[in-house]
């Protein structure tokens, strides 16, 4: 997927970027017009697909019911009302296995190809575009050319491309060795647009407490978090699955979901409770606890948890229960127990900063939802200019929902740029 050919063609639809949302863009006006380019700066088109998803590319999540698609997108989710109801999950599927490409639905139901192969993904997408007659072009744009109100074609570090029509599916910012460096909002500043503030969304989360680092590198599966405001003592978000300690304090799919509910980045605000053993009450693992106890009666503390924790895990929970990892199981009083018993249930976090948004699965802010027709795509402030993807000011929950995003903005903007050359 090598891009080679020169910017030396004039065209009625130029799309601009190379990563989902522009390629599906151009794959929707291509199916009504004949000429549609692809501009992309880098040498390889949708660099960061193939990362998605630890490489298996979690395509879309399969949500059939309207409503709650929209509710899975915490940011201007009602904006993309239209975008979602002409290209729905289902859609997405559709287009790929109609490019052979087999799905599975897995926990939560995200989606995945069956082959856990993100090339597949990005293969079919390309093959799609260079089916439908889309032609590619290899430059950086530097600026929107404008006449009367309405978009005139772009400029690169080339040479100028005309165009009738202009698509911008720039990306954002994060993970920018994949090409996402921003180009789209300066783009869209530059003539006039409002750009809402950039931070990190899907980010792993750095913590106060310094113990996260001696648990690098472990993986809970199977726990629970609650998210508290520490200001109004609110809960603000659950969730249940997979987790993972780093050097800086911790990652995983929920804890990516639960970065898009912490809207204030300010340290100490929020606390993070971790559920070791959600699938038993208080007095359930109490009971497991004294069965262990009963075990491991004459051993210490540290040794008597070993089939209920990671080994890595059990200094952490007994130095936060108080309980000296020496103190023989037997001797273990009651209300120490019931300490133990509570740290297992809510292991507490606070939150300290979110990562680099460079680390961040998805850009949150971008262009103004306010500045573009929800029902096209189209910038209100300029004629014939679309938005698509993540440079618009929507992002949503981890799970597929934010490239479900890009493929129905892009539809949406594809086929209307298309069908505006006809009017």
């Amino acid at each position: 997927m090598n891009i080679n050919i020169k910017c030396e063609v004039m065209g009625k639809i130029l799309v601009i970027g190379g990563g989902p949302a522009g390629f599906f863009a151009a794959i929707a006006a291509a199916k009504q017009c004949e000429d549609v380019y692809l501009l992309e700066k880098n040498d390889r088109y949708l660099k960061k697909l193939l990362i998605t998803g630890k490489g298996r590319c979690n395509v879309t999540n399969y949500q059939p019911l309207l409503n709650e698609l929209i509710e899975a997108v915490p940011v201007n989710g009602r904006f993309l009302y239209s975008a979602f109801s002409k290209f729905m999950p289902t859609d997405t599927m559709d287009f790929f296995e109609a490019m052979g490409v087999p799905l599975k639905v897995e926990r939560g139901d995200r989606v995945f190809p069956e082959s856990d192969k993100s090339i597949d993904i990005a293969n079919a997408i390309y093959d799609k575009a260079k089916l439908s007659g889309v032609k590619f072009l290899q430059c950086r744009a530097t600026k929107l050319i404008m006449e009367n109100g309405g978009i005139k074609g772009v400029e690169t570090e080339k040479e100028t491309i005309l165009a009738d029509r202009v698509i911008v599916a720039t990306g954002g910012v994060s993970y920018p060795q994949t090409g996402s460096t921003g180009d789209g909002y300066k783009l869209a500043e530059k003539v006039g647009h409002t750009i809402i503030p950039l931070k990190p969304s899907l980010v792993p989360i750095e913590t106060r407490e310094k113990w996260c680092r001696d648990l690098m590198g472990l993986t809970l599966k199977n726990i629970s978090i609650t998210v508290i405001d520490l200001e109004s003592y609110r809960e603000i978000y659950k969730d249940f699955g997979e987790m993972l300690f780093t050097h800086f304090g911790v990652s995983g799919p929920v804890i990516l979901s639960a970065s898009s509910h912490m809207r204030d980045a300010k340290a100490g605000k929020y606390q993070i409770l971790i559920d070791l053993k959600p699938a038993l009450n208080y007095d359930k693992l109490d009971l497991r606890v004294l069965r262990d106890i009963s075990e491991f009666s004459n051993k210490g503390m540290s040794n008597a948890l070993t089939k209920l924790l990671p080994k890595a895990l059990i200094p952490v929970v007994l130095r936060l229960a108080d309980i000296p990892f020496e103190l023989k199981a037997n001797q273990l009083r009651s209300e120490k127990r019931a300490d133990l018993i509570n740290i297992l249930k809510n292991l507490p976090l606070t939150f300290e900063a979110f990562r680099p948004i460079e680390e961040a699965i998805i850009t949150s802010g971008g262009v103004s939802t306010k500045e573009i027709n929800p029902k096209t795509m189209e910038s209100k402030l300029i004629k014939g200019l679309y938005f698509a993807g993540e440079i618009i000011d929507v992002d949503a929950y981890t799970g597929g929902f934010n490239l479900q995003i890009a493929f129905s903005t892009s539809r949406l903007a594809g086929e209307a740029a298309a069908e505006s050359l006809k009017q």
